[in-house]
């Protein structure tokens, strides 16, 4: 059993990073009795209780009001709205958001102060076991519930955390919307790779695996990601023809300022979604 046992879980809303969790929970030693989710629709429930051995509810009960950590997984439009639906929490009780864009200062205040909030920032390669997730905290949240967040996100990967909330706007920008960002270049490679005359099969296979042995590669050797492209990078050779197009045409401006926008964006958000109607 890991050190997780005897933790009790509540999940508000069962979508798929919800379930991506409970599934790497439950391949870490977690005690499917030992979860229970809050989820209104009942196909979805349904599902939910086909595929793990947890308990599903249409409603909240004693069993979520006394949950060691709630996560609350709903859209993020809909979090005010379910929260109102829930008992004050008790003191020691964890709330961990994993709704993007809501701050944790206004889960707190939607929670008539409640002090334990820890808002995550996770990314969709988490439905794989293989996501980074940023982590802050609200002051009132004890070393005890930070190893509890922690805990929970490294189910499904990585986690890092900043002790300035405005910083999630910036990990939001990087890895969470950094995915597409990635699916967008290997979306390129493909394309080109097809009109180079290669066939479709063998172009996806090519940038898939371009782009997942490079990730490894680099997490592994530890060099600077210019000292990694300088080996590949001979002079006078094809790759060095291949980046110089690539800085003529400036595509490192671009991604920042698309991460800058993204980032900005997130800000936004996070507005929009903690003002009082």
């Amino acid at each position: 059993m890991t050190q997780m046992a005897g933790m009790k879980l509540g999940f508000l809303g069962g979508g798929n990073m919800a379930a991506a969790l409970m599934g790497g929970l439950l391949q870490k030693g977690f005690r499917g009795e030992d979860i229970v989710v809050v989820e209104l629709d009942a196909g979805r429930r349904a599902w939910l209780q086909a595929n793990f051995p947890v308990q599903v509810l249409e409603h909240d009960g004693p069993l979520v009001e006394a949950a060691d950590v709630l996560v609350l997984a709903v859209k993020p439009q809909q979090l005010r709205a379910a929260l109102a639906t829930l008992p004050t929490p008790y003191p020691g009780q964890l709330m961990l958001s994993i709704a993007a864009g809501v701050r944790a200062r206004d889960i707190s205040r939607w929670l008539s102060g409640h002090p334990a909030v820890v808002r995550a920032m996770p990314n969709t390669p988490a439905l794989v076991g293989a996501g980074i997730t940023g982590l802050y905290a609200l002051p009132g949240v004890i070393p005890a519930q930070r190893e509890q967040a922690s805990r929970v996100m490294e189910a499904v990967g990585g986690v890092v955390w900043v002790e300035d909330e405005a910083q999630l706007d910036a990990i939001t920008a990087v890895s969470g919307s950094g995915p597409a960002y990635v699916f967008y270049f290997i979306e390129a490679l493909e394309e080109v790779a097809m009109e180079l005359g290669l066939p479709p099969e063998t172009a996806r296979m090519l940038a898939l695996h371009t782009f997942f042995g490079a990730a490894a590669l680099a997490i592994k050797d530890k060099a600077s990601m210019a000292e990694l492209r300088g080996r590949v990078t001979s002079k006078g050779g094809t790759t060095e023809r291949g980046i110089q197009v690539l800085e003529h045409r400036q595509v490192k401006l671009a991604l920042a300022e698309a991460v800058r926008a993204a980032a900005a964006r997130s800000r936004e958000l996070g507005d929009l979604l903690g003002r009082d109607a």
